[in-house]
C-alpha cells in the first residue's frame, strides 16, 4: 500500500482546531496506520507593529489542511479513514471531484514539506508596501523625508526609496523598518 497526500477544505480560521480534532479521532479509532501526518502549512513572518518587531506565524493556504493517507491497492482511500475524515467537524471536503479526491502531485508534496523545513530556519520578512507606494522615512539621516518605493529586496529586508533632495530624485537604500506607508 502506498501513501498519498490529499488537500482538505476546512473552515477558514479553524485549521489548527480541525487538525487537532482529526488527529484525536484517528488516534481514538486506532487508524494511525491509515492516516499519517496532518499538516497546516504555515510560515514565519517578521513584521513591525506599533514600532516593535515581532514574528508571527501565517497560514500559507488559509481554509485548507493536508493529510497523508495510506491507499488501498485499488487506489481508493480506505473506508474507515474516509468516514473518520468526513465526519470530523469543520472539514468540508477533499479537493477533487465529490467521489474521487485527487492526491497532491509529488512536486507539490516536496515543495510543501520543504517549506515546513524552511519554517524552522529564519522567518520571512513581511514588508507592508509595494513598488510605487508613497512612504515617509521615519529614522536615520533622511528622517521625515517623503518618497516612493522603487525596489524591494525581501531577502535582505531592504527597500530602495526615491526622495527629492535639492530638487533631484535620489535613490536611498534603507532597512524596511525605517520607512512607513503614507
Amino acid at each position: 500500500m502506498a501513501k498519498n497526500w490529499f488537500v482538505l477544505r476546512v473552515q477558514s480560521g479553524r485549521e489548527d482546531s480541525v487538525k487537532e480534532s482529526l488527529t484525536k479521532r484517528v488516534q481514538a479509532r486506532k487508524l494511525d496506520d491509515l492516516v499519517g501526518r496532518v499538516i497546516v502549512p504555515t510560515e514565519k513572518v517578521s513584521e513591525i507593529k506599533g514600532g516593535k518587531r515581532r514574528i508571527a506565524e501565517r497560514k500559507i493556504y488559509p481554509g485548507y489542511i493536508m493529510v497523508e493517507l495510506e491507499m488501498e491497492e485499488s487506489g481508493r482511500i480506505p473506508e474507515k479513514a474516509w468516514f473518520t475524515i468526513k465526519e470530523t467537524p469543520g472539514i468540508g471536503d477533499f479537493v477533487g471531484s465529490r467521489t474521487k479526491p485527487i492526491p497532491m502531485r509529488e512536486h507539490e508534496v516536496a515543495r510543501m514539506l520543504e517549506a515546513l523545513e524552511e519554517k524552522e530556519e529564519a522567518p520571512k520578512i513581511k514588508i507592508g508596501f509595494r513598488n510605487g507606494d508613497s512612504v515617509r522615512i521615519k529614522e536615520g539621516p533622511f528622517e521625515n523625508f517623503d518618497g516612493y518605493v522603487e525596489e524591494i529586496n525581501p531577502a535582505k529586508g531592504l527597500v530602495k526609496v526615491v526622495v527629492t533632495i535639492f530638487g533631484r530624485a535620489t535613490p536611498i537604500e534603507l532597512e524596511y523598518w525605517q520607512v512607513e506607508a503614507i
